[in-house]
């Protein structure tokens, strides 16, 4: 059961992948677009990487606020999933998953890797797509590979 993590943002997504046995979960890639509107490319790699892995579901991350509002950017995550779930049908859900300082977090990786702050654009969206997915399979109730 492989599972794929995104990190969507307004001109890049980040994806993550878990290995075949559900465990851990790994940076794959950085999807860009030169604009936020220009989509459907987005949406046709992600479901060739959901064929291509053969994946059973897709976590989301859901970026609302710290209080916990439902703001600009989550609206828009919404209505990405809503595409998304369009272009792969029903054999392959989309679940939200609250993705509050991955983006953080992830620099925070990368500053302690030692990582420039002018190379980390090209792996800081798919390190949050990680450690979205990272923390999906840890805390999610509904995920098979938990104990």
């Amino acid at each position: 059961m492989r599972v794929l993590g995104l990190d969507y943002g307004s001109k890049t997504v980040g994806v993550a992948l878990t290995d075949e046995m559900g465990i851990i979960a790994s940076p794959l890639e950085t999807i860009e677009r030169d604009m936020e509107s220009k989509i459907r490319p987005t949406l046709r790699r992600i479901e060739e990487l959901v064929h291509k892995y053969e994946v059973s579901f897709i976590v989301l991350g859901y970026p609302v606020k710290m209080s916990g509002e439902v703001g600009e950017r989550a609206l828009k995550t919404e209505e990405f999933k809503v595409l998304l779930e369009k272009r792969l049908g029903e054999s392959v859900p989309v679940r939200l998953w609250d993705e509050r300082l991955s983006t953080a977090d992830a620099r925070e990786i990368l500053d302690e890797s030692g990582i420039k702050r002018s190379e980390q654009k090209k792996y800081i969206d798919k390190i949050a797509a990680a450690l979205i997915l990272e923390d999906y399979m840890k805390n999610s109730k509904d995920y098979a590979c938990n104990p």
